[in-house]
């Protein structure tokens, strides 16, 4: 293990070529004089898209504990991780941070400028949740927030209208395979002359999250450009995803206001997708869920909270993520927004087993994603430049999109991108 001077010196080079993105609100913690006002301590935590920590949920803290939580939210995993990178082992970090899977790997580089997690929580989560979070020298270092055991969200109505099952145990049956999907997605563009999907790069997501290795071996290896299955996995997205999409990226402004306005008719749907649709279409009635995913299982996103080790209130910090990531935290999380939850207690508990989505046309969401989650055959090793490298290939899939690229040279942009990493 690195020392951590020498893990300092590596994280201000590493992040010297990011741009620097302040987010807003995101100035607290770190040492910042404001936590603490006349002996009352204030925290804050910073998480993006939705982790289902609403107000009220919060406020359960403050009135447990006494201690005040600001929360702020950045609009995208890609912000949250620059404002991460550049500040952290400095100041201005929020006494907790979430940070996403896909770059969960790259910030395990620098395990020792955040504060372990303590003992007795150890074996809260499920193993590889645990194992990926746990460091060369043994210590546990992020709060295992959700998993991402995919389904496919649809509009039983678009459907309805374009000849197709509405039943979700019908629609289920539709998408055994990838081809079996696209050939439903073709018939839906061709029935109705309007996209299937929301986005050509979730299809590239769920593909890569079915593979073994992507872009890094374990050993350091990086096999990006020459790995077979993630050439095939762009040429499918290139080929059959961008036809039938809407969009090539999602999080876009006009993304989350077509979900409303029936652009659409489906989307590769991890559970904490849920409670996003449900947020961005709340008068929409047809929304369902479908206990399937094509060639079985796949785990997109799950996420941790962490504590930096340099924080102005690092017990207080410590309080708060061992409370967000308890079972029956997470249990609330999930009714929230869908975050479906990594600790096995949690997953056993009748109030997820039960759980049934008012949104989602009474769906069994609990029960789906349990089933959901044990479909998953493939873990997916993602290295310390995993973000960076997947992060070019969405773009070259945008830019073939958006035809500013045809499809090779596209590609030929990414291998020459790669290679400058």
């Amino acid at each position: 293990m690195k020392s951590r001077a020498l893990r300092r010196i590596g994280l201000i080079a590493g992040v010297a070529t990011t741009s620097a993105i302040v987010l807003a609100g995101c100035s607290g913690g770190g040492e910042d004089p404001g936590d603490e006002t006349e002996g009352e301590t204030t925290l804050t935590i910073a998480t993006f898209n939705d982790f289902g920590y609403t107000d009220d949920l919060l406020a359960e803290f403050t009135a447990e504990t006494g201690i005040k939580v600001v929360h702020n939210k950045a609009a995208t995993s890609n912000d949250a991780r620059a404002n991460f990178f550049q500040k952290l082992g400095k100041t201005g970090l929020a006494d907790v941070e979430a940070v996403e899977v896909d770059w969960f790997t790259e910030m395990m580089q620098y395990s020792d400028l955040l504060a372990p997690v303590p003992d007795d929580l150890k074996g809260r989560w499920l193993d590889w949740k645990e194992t990926a979070a746990t460091d060369a020298d043994g210590n546990l270092v992020a709060y295992g927030t959700d998993i991402g055991p995919q389904a496919v969200c649809y509009r039983a109505d678009l459907f309805e209208a374009a000849g197709l099952p509405t039943d979700r145990e019908e629609v289920a049956e539709l998408f055994p395979t990838w081809d079996a999907f696209f050939d439903v997605a073709d018939s839906y563009v061709e029935a109705t002359g309007t996209p299937f999907i929301d986005s050509a790069n979730s299809v590239l997501q769920g593909l890569v999250n079915q593979l073994d290795i992507a872009y890094e071996e374990p050993d350091g290896t990086i096999v990006a450009t020459e790995n077979p299955d993630i050439r095939a996995a762009y040429d499918t997205v290139v080929d059959r995803a961008v036809p039938i999409s809407a969009y090539a990226g999602q999080w876009s402004e006009d993304w989350y206001a077509s979900m409303a306005g029936g652009e659409f008719a489906a989307m590769l749907c991890p559970p904490w997708m849920h409670g996003i649709i449900a947020g961005e279409a709340p008068d929409v009635t047809g929304w369902d869920i479908a206990n399937a995913f094509p060639e079985g299982g796949g785990n997109w996103g799950g996420s941790y909270l962490v504590v930096p080790e340099n924080g102005a209130n690092v017990e207080a910090a410590q309080q708060l993520a061992d409370w967000l990531t308890s079972p029956e935290t997470q249990i609330k999380a999930f009714n929230n927004a869908g975050t479906f939850p990594s600790q096995p207690e949690a997953q056993e508990s009748a109030d997820l087993t039960g759980y049934v989505n008012e949104f989602f046309n009474d769906a069994p969401s609990g029960q789906i994603g349990i089933d959901r989650a044990n479909a998953i055959t493939v873990s997916t090793f993602k290295g310390p430049q995993y973000f960076q490298f997947h992060d070019a290939l969405q773009n070259a899939v945008t830019r073939v999109f958006d035809g500013l690229e045809d499809k090779e040279t596209a590609w030929n942009t990414w291998v020459t991108e790669v290679s400058a990493f």
